[in-house]
């Protein structure tokens, strides 16, 4: 059997079920998830539990729909300019074309809103969704009522399925590297988007302090020119720093111009770690040393976990739902 023939077909409510479930007419339905007059408020509000349980949502694309559709996967991503996300965002598309599937694709990280906005925005559309949703994880599974959420990046979120990543593991795997490069003042640049401290910035330092390392930490903006500022300051304050983890590859390209700027090697004054494994790491001089996903084993991993919540192989919620997945360490140039 071919994977395209495993495929599940997806049957979407329609206002017919919605309709019926409530006991109620087809134009009731219409008013109650239009909020037009003509119906009570307590009518109103029970349809719309209906149709939020039964995962039916007006759609401008109904007309178009019909039974045994293919799936429609709706895709969250917080930052389109960020190149990991492009790239994570391709290997979920690559996979979910190689099923039949169509993508929608909303990127919410430019004034457009919070992730939970994009959930509303793709929700009339898609039959199921992943996206990087952080602590909206939630509400953007009660918004999608029965269909599948998967978040990635959340362990603590609440979707039908997860993606996580085991940081503790990679800290322990950079900090290693570092040591047996011989660093003895190392540095860890995190991102400043999660409050006082990022997931990764908390296993960072966990790993640091397990290992005996006095670590020195440091925040910046997520990109490359925050980086760069924020390298300058810490070369300043604390010039003597041999090592360097930093948040991701982006940023890492910005702390590689701050050290050239500061006259120094890299690696001979000072390694440099980046995270996650874009491709702009080897177009990078000296290329950059990170901890590498591979992308498309992620965006893999996510459309099937998709595929086996729809068709009931995996339990929404259950520990099958929620996976973890490694970085890999890359050795090149900079450490």
């Amino acid at each position: 059997m071919t994977p395209s023939s495993r495929e599940p077909r997806i049957r979407r409510a329609t206002i017919l079920d919605v309709a019926a479930a409530a006991g109620v007419s087809r134009q009731t339905v219409t008013r109650a998830m239009n909020d037009m007059p003509g119906i009570s408020p307590a009518t109103r509000e029970r349809v719309q539990q209906l149709a939020a349980e039964l995962g039916y949502t007006p759609s401008r694309f109904a007309k178009g729909l019909v039974q045994g559709a293919r799936v429609s996967l709706g895709l969250a991503i917080p930052d389109l300019t960020n190149p990991y996300f492009p790239a994570f965002a391709s290997s979920v598309v690559e996979v979910a074309t190689q099923r039949g599937w169509n993508v929608v694709v909303d990127d919410f990280g430019h004034g457009s809103g919070s992730g939970l906005d994009a959930v509303a925005r793709l929700a009339p559309q898609v039959d199921a969704l992943v996206g990087y949703l952080g602590a909206c994880s939630s509400d953007a599974q009660t918004m999608m009522g029965r269909r599948p959420v998967v978040v990635l990046d959340d362990p603590s979120g609440h979707a039908a399925g997860g993606i996580s990543f085991d940081y503790s593991y990679a800290a322990r795997t950079a900090l290693e590297r570092l040591q047996a490069a011989h660093c003895r003042e190392i540095a860890y640049l995190d991102s400043d988007q999660e409050g006082p401290a990022t997931t990764r910035g908390l296993a960072v330092a966990a790993a640091a302090k397990e290992a005996g390392i006095e670590l020195t930490v440091r925040k910046a903006a997520d990109s490359a020119p925050g980086a760069r500022e924020a390298v300058h300051s810490l070369i300043e304050d604390r010039g003597g720093i041999d090592g360097l983890l930093v948040f991701n590859d982006l940023m890492a390209a910005g702390a590689l111009k701050a050290l050239q700027d500061a006259g120094k090697t890299v690696p001979g004054d000072c390694a440099v770690i980046g995270m996650d494994g874009i491709p702009l790491g080897e177009l990078l001089t000296p290329e950059l040393t990170t901890l590498a996903l591979d992308l498309r084993a992620v965006g893999r991993a996510a459309v099937d976990l998709v595929a086996n919540l729809l068709t009931g192989t995996v339990e929404a919620g259950s520990e099958d739902a929620m996976l973890v997945l490694r970085h890999e360490l890359v050795l090149r140039q900079s450490a």
